[in-house]
């Protein structure tokens, strides 16, 4: 053990007492509202502590909470934006179904218009990999009747013609084919020529003479020569006409009347008969029934 001098020790003994004299003082005197100052001392020793531990602790509520709810934030936002793709993908399928129910409205719609020709309804089920052809298959064939070189058509104008007919599929080729061809006329001048595949968007009506007048808008329909498609279908719309001067014959090009670049059902022609144009009801011809006179009961029809 190590010796303390003396001198030291009655500094020691010293400082001791006036500690305790201090103490003694402070349990003894009382301070305002009866508050002992030993009890005022400690309050502002620890107050300093309290302080400063009750602030880490709200510091660190505030953080953790705050973390916490950033893992809530970020795991909602995930769960919307999931939420969200999924009915992104299901707007898209009913978008796609509503449009299908209107081209088959219209398809149907254009079949019981026309009853006295036999058709054939068929959905597109492929196309040829070949990108210079224009090809396609549909999902009827010899067991639904369909035979080489029937005509495909849709309530807008013509697509192509069978070519190969299987069990259960056929294969089209469509108009704009380089190989393909179709007998048509001018609308108006009830000129004739064949309407040929250029293996591009637009057609090229053959053989209209220089001296014709061809005008651009002018309707070509189908002419009923080649004995695929009956007469006075629509082929397409004229969308230029030049005169050739090294040859006797128009360059005449033909913007397709069906949407050949997006087909996706169409109708078989199971015969050459031919389309009945449906005769509307002009108001000014029709007969007018005059409403009975007030206290007279109609005529009834004999």
């Amino acid at each position: 053990m190590v010796a303390i001098p003396s001198r030291h020790k009655s500094l020691t003994l010293l400082a001791a007492m006036i500690i305790a004299q201090l103490l003694l003082l402070a349990v003894q005197i009382k301070r305002d509202q009866q508050v002992r100052l030993i009890r005022v001392w400690a309050v502002d020793l620890v107050s300093p502590v309290q302080r400063l531990s009750s602030w880490m602790i709200d510091d660190l509520g505030n953080v953790w909470g705050g973390y916490i709810g950033l893992r809530h934030a970020r795991q909602d936002n995930q769960a919307l934006r999931a939420e969200l793709d999924r009915l992104k993908i299901r707007n898209a399928e009913l978008e796609g179904r509503a449009l299908e129910a209107d081209r088959l409205s219209t398809l149907l719609n254009f079949r019981n218009s026309h009853t006295e020709v036999p058709m054939l309804a068929a959905r597109v089920i492929g196309a040829s990999p070949d990108s210079t052809s224009q090809v396609m298959f549909i999902n009827r064939g010899s067991r639904d009747g369909v035979r080489r070189d029937m005509g495909v058509i849709t309530p807008d104008g013509v697509v192509g013609k069978i070519i190969a007919v299987y069990a259960d599929t056929s294969q089209v080729l469509l108009v704009g084919d380089k190989e393909s061809g179709v007998g048509a006329l001018l609308a108006t001048s009830r000129t004739q020529g064949p309407v040929k595949g250029t293996g591009e968007p637009r057609l090229s009506l053959e053989y209209i003479s220089n001296d014709e007048k061809v005008t651009v808008g002018e309707q070509v329909l189908t002419s009923g020569q080649d004995r695929i498609f009956p007469k006075d279908l629509p082929v397409g719309t004229v969308v230029e006409a030049v005169p050739e001067p090294k040859t006797p014959f128009m360059r005449i090009r033909v913007t397709p009347a069906a949407h050949l670049d997006r087909l996706e059902e169409v109708l078989v022609l199971l015969s050459r008969q031919e389309f009945t144009p449906k005769k509307e009801i002009d108001a000014s011809t029709a007969p007018v029934i005059a409403p009975p006179a007030t206290g007279q009961t109609p005529a009834r029809p004999q």
